[in-house]
C-alpha cells in the first residue's frame, strides 16, 4: 500500500501512472487519513487511537506509518493522496469529470486538529503550551452522526450530520515538480468542497495527456470554512466514475474554465480561489458570470444581478493557504 501513495505532495506529469483506464470506467479506492499517523502525532496511530479507546485500527495506516515512505514534516504537506491513474483519451484542454458514487467510513471514528500557527484563528488557538490539539470524533450507531463531548474526557453529548467526501481531488500539473499537498488551485487537489458527496460531479481542466487523475484527503463531515484546520477527517472508500469531456463540449455546457466547477443534482458549483479571501470571492463571482452566459446565454449584467438575488458565495474553506469559495447556483432556476 504505501508503493501506492503520495505522502505531501501531489502527481506531475512525471509520475508514471499506477493504472490506465477507459473513460467511464469505474474504480474503488481504499483512502488513508493523515490525522493520526503524523509525525506530531507519534507516527504511530495505533498508540495514538489506543489513547482514545479505539479499536480496529486500520492495517495500511499503521504500515504507511511504520514504513520507509518520505515525508518530511513541516515540508511536505500532511495529506496521503494516490498515485495517479491516467484516463486513456484524455487531452490538454478537456474536462475531467470525476464523479463520487459512494464514500463509505472505514472506522467508526475520525480526528478534528488544530495546530500552531493555523487555522482561522492562529495565536489564539491551540491554547498556549499547545503545539497541537486533536479531538476525536467518534460514528454514532445508526453511522449518520458524528459525536464530540462538551468538555475534554467528557462522553460524547453533541451530534452532528456526517456527509463524506474527498477534500482531495485533482489532476497532474505538467512538468517534474510535485506540487505541495495542502494549497489548491486550477489542478484542483486540496479544494475541501463539501457539497461533494456521493452524486456530485467535479469537472477540471487536463492539463497533461492521460489527466492523472488522484484523490485524498477523506473526511466525513466539515462545515463550510473549516474553521480549525481540520474537518472530522477519517479514511473511506470512494467508488468513482472517470470521464473526459472533450474540448469542444466542454467550452459549450460550461464556458472556458479558468478553476475547477463542481456539480451536483440540484447545483452548478463554480469557484474562486486566491490567498486573499476578497480576491478569491472576486474570482468566483466571475467564473459565476462566465458559466451563466456559456450554459444559458444570459446577459453578464442580469447574471451579476441574479447571483446577487438568488446565489449563495460560500467559504469553502479559510486554512489551506489559498482560500477557496464556492457559489451554489441552482439548476431548477434554469429549467
Amino acid at each position: 500500500m504505501p508503493e501506492h501513495v503520495l505522502w505531501g505532495r501531489l502527481p506531475c506529469e512525471k509520475d508514471p501512472p499506477v493504472l490506465t483506464v477507459d473513460p467511464g470506467t469505474e474504480i474503488t479506492v481504499d483512502t488513508v487519513s493523515h490525522e493520526g499517523i503524523l509525525e506530531d502525532q507519534g507516527r504511530d496511530p495505533a498508540a495514538f487511537f489506543a489513547r482514545h479507546g479505539a479499536t480496529g485500527v486500520l492495517e495500511d495506516a499503521v504500515a504507511l506509518a511504520h514504513s520507509d515512505h518520505p515525508h518530511r514534516f513541516g515540508v511536505d504537506g500532511p495529506h496521503v493522496v494516490s498515485r495517479p491513474i491516467a484516463v486513456d483519451g484524455a487531452r490538454v484542454g478537456d474536462l475531467l469529470a470525476i464523479t463520487v458514487l459512494d464514500a463509505t467510513p472505514r472506522a467508526p471514528y475520525g480526528v478534528i486538529s488544530n495546530r500552531h500557527g493555523r487555522g482561522a484563528l492562529p495565536g489564539e488557538y491551540p491554547l498556549a503550551g499547545e503545539p497541537l490539539y486533536s479531538a476525536f470524533a467518534t460514528v454514532s450507531d445508526d453511522a449518520a452522526h458524528g459525536r464530540l463531548p462538551l468538555t475534554e474526557g467528557g462522553e460524547p453529548a453533541v451530534r452532528f450530520p456526517l456527509a463524506p467526501f474527498l477534500g482531495i481531488m485533482g489532476v497532474a500539473v505538467p512538468g517534474g515538480e510535485r506540487p505541495h499537498s495542502v494549497p489548491p488551485g486550477r489542478h484542483g487537489g486540496n479544494i475541501d468542497i463539501s457539497l461533494l458527496t456521493a452524486g456530485s460531479t467535479l469537472y477540471l481542466p487536463v492539463q497533461v495527456d492521460g489527466a492523472l487523475a488522484y484523490v485524498g484527503d477523506p473526511h466525513f463531515a466539515q462545515g463550510d470554512g473549516e474553521v480549525s484546520l481540520t474537518a472530522m477527517e477519517g479514511s473511506l472508500r470512494a467508488t468513482l466514475r472517470l470521464d473526459v469531456v472533450a474540448h469542444e463540449d466542454a467550452v459549450r455546457r460550461f464556458g472556458e474554465l479558468a478553476a475547477p466547477l463542481a456539480e451536483t443534482t440540484e447545483l452548478l458549483v463554480p469557484t474562486g480561489m486566491d490567498e486573499d479571501l476578497d480576491r478569491a470571492v472576486q474570482n468566483c463571482v466571475r467564473a459565476a458570470i462566465a458559466l451563466l452566459e456559456a450554459r444559458f446565454g444570459m446577459d453578464p449584467r442580469l447574471a451579476y444581478a441574479y447571483l446577487s438575488a438568488a446565489t449563495d458565495f460560500r467559504i469553502s474553506q479559510v486554512v489551506d493557504v489559498v482560500k477557496g469559495v464556492h457559489a451554489t447556483i441552482r439548476k431548477v432556476d434554469f429549467a
